[in-house]
């Protein structure tokens, strides 16, 4: 049986297109990942606070690390944005917890809206590249006295 040249063409070209959309490019991220926030904040007599969730996550890229972002904001305009300690990304579900020293810290028991973000940092050299946002939870939580 013989094969026209424009037949072999045609299979060549789309042998080469549907690897070039299935090939992941070098330093994606992987999307195996997910975060939460726990229904529970605290806020301490000094004013410091923890908020806390699970995440799990693949190893980030090559050329990025992985940090939790954790954002409270109380209807009264209480508003606090702080980072979460260092992470493990290994695929295991693990606890993350974000503290907040009180000296700066409007917070009070009560209602609140807790975002927590899980974050992809890009780096070029020592110096963030881009920033972005690969997992997200938005729960309503009750803060109470510690």
């Amino acid at each position: 049986m013989r094969i026209s040249a424009r037949r072999m063409t045609l299979t060549a070209f789309s042998a080469l297109a549907a690897s070039t959309l299935f090939t992941a490019p070098a330093g994606a991220t992987v999307f195996n990942q997910a975060i939460s926030v726990h229904h529970d904040a605290y806020v301490a007599e000094d004013g410091s606070v923890t908020l806390s969730g699970m995440y799990h996550c693949e190893q980030a890229s090559p050329m990025g690390a992985m940090q939790i972002k954790a954002t409270l904001a109380q209807g009264d305009g209480g508003r606090l944005s702080i980072g979460a300690e260092q992470i493990v990304c290994d695929g295991q579900e693990r606890r993350w917890v974000a503290n907040a020293p009180g000296a700066f810290v409007n917070v009070h028991p009560g209602r609140a809206v807790v975002t927590a973000e899980l974050q992809e940092v890009r780096l070029s050299g020592l110096v963030p590249k881009s920033v972005a946002t690969v997992a997200q939870d938005r729960q309503d939580v009750e803060i109470r006295r510690h």
